[in-house]
């Protein structure tokens, strides 16, 4: 239970002090470059499928058989699915009240996260950037899963995912801090908004380490859940921003560099 407890406690510091970095660069140097944030997603969306397929997914294989694997990566891909939907019905729903002020329409969460220009007016980049902070923390929460499961079985894989996750944070705070300060909030508001967004991946970590503590089994599930939920946010999400935001190879080479730094990683420990 104690390495439980260890595990969840660093998940708070890992998603508070990813997000809080984040937010501290955009305070003291600016808004985020789009080249810079590609850079950072594909190479952190490279080490994530490193992890997924070379520790999360064979140990979820060898504690639950092949079967429990494959559910569990389903399960974790409706997840973070079902995250989505509830962050577009919130957007909608900002839409729909912006729409009468000055009839800027925005289809989902993403087209904040990436279009500045469509944010031109003070009061909508607060608005926009009060959406990526709710965004951002509640997907926080499957990364956290994958922390608490995978640090269940092994604290040091736990920690190295707790990096991942404290890397893949730091473009994250940047995209909420951004339109939060051209919005017209304090410097320090916005951190202290930012990193309370980065804690919710302490409870993502709790349910891995409880759900995880309870059989082999399911540890096998929240293992391969966590899994599921890093490759749909890789795939679904990460890689398409990059090619979205750099037309350019520096995304997959960001991104090779991100497996081979986590097979490298992964030898050592």
């Amino acid at each position: 239970m104690s390495q439980g407890l260890t595990i969840i406690a660093l998940s708070v510091l890992v998603g508070v002090i990813g997000m809080g970095l984040g937010s501290v660069i955009t305070a003291v140097f600016g808004s985020r470059t789009e080249r810079t944030i590609s850079v950072f997603l594909s190479f952190a969306g490279g080490v994530m499928i490193a992890i997924v397929l070379l520790e999360l997914i064979p140990e979820a294989i060898e504690y639950g058989g092949v079967a429990t694997a494959i559910a569990g990566l389903i399960i974790g891909v409706f997840v973070v699915l079902g995250l989505n939907k509830l962050i577009d019905k919130v957007t909608r729903a900002r839409q729909e009240k912006k729409r009468h002020a000055n009839n800027e329409l925005h289809d989902n969460y993403e087209e904040f996260f990436h279009a500045e220009e469509l944010l031109a007016k003070r009061g909508s980049m607060l608005r926009a950037g009060m959406v990526i902070l709710f965004a951002i923390a509640l997907h926080n929460i499957p990364e956290g899963l994958a922390m608490g499961a995978a640090g269940q079985y092994e604290l040091a894989l736990g920690l190295t995912i707790g990096l991942l996750i404290a890397l893949h944070n730091i473009p994250e705070g940047m995209a909420i801090s951004a339109p939060l300060i051209s919005g017209g909030l304090s410097k320090p508001k916005t951190i202290l908004l930012t990193m309370a967004a980065g804690a919710t991946t302490a409870i993502g970590a709790a349910l891995g380490v409880v759900i995880g503590g309870i059989s082999s089994f399911a540890l096998a599930l929240s293992l391969a859940t966590a899994g599921g939920a890093m490759l749909y946010v890789v795939f679904g999400e990460i890689l398409p921003q990059t090619i979205v935001t750099n037309k350019d190879r520096i995304p997959a080479i960001s991104a090779l560099a991100g497996i081979v730094v986590a097979i490298i990683f992964i030898a050592i420990i």
